[in-house]
């Protein structure tokens, strides 16, 4: 299979499962600041790694963690309703900090960066 085509797959999955999130379940544990950033498929569609990046405590990421584990069914489901592929891929949720790195680095350079309460024009 194509490279440009599990791409475009890997986009299409990432965004349904993002509406399914959003929109039908209704797990209290997923109920915080949670985005999909990416989606890997294996080559033959039927396998897909979800990394997703939550916002909040350790222990909210735990519980979120359990709750995706716990969803992964109702997902893969919904994703047979919404896909027309041969095979709906099972899904494997991963943990995506890089939010929070790119977060803490903003807050780091604006830290050292210098403060000037006005813009000069030269």
């Amino acid at each position: 299979m194509s490279t440009r085509r599990i791409s475009r797959v890997n986009d299409i999955i990432r965004k349904e499962i993002s509406s399914l999130l959003m929109h039908e379940i209704r797990d209290p544990r997923l109920g915080g600041l949670l985005s999909v950033t990416e989606v890997d498929t294996s080559p033959d569609l039927k396998y897909a790694k979800v990394f997703v990046s939550v916002m909040g405590s350790e222990e909210e990421k735990k519980q979120v963690e359990k709750g995706l584990a716990a969803a992964s069914g109702y997902l893969r489901r919904g994703l047979g309703e919404r896909l027309t592929l041969r095979y709906i891929p099972q899904l494997s949720f991963f943990r995506d900090d890089s939010i929070e790195r790119g977060s803490r680095i903003l807050e780091m350079i604006d830290d050292v960066a210098p403060k000037d309460d006005h813009d000069e024009v030269v």
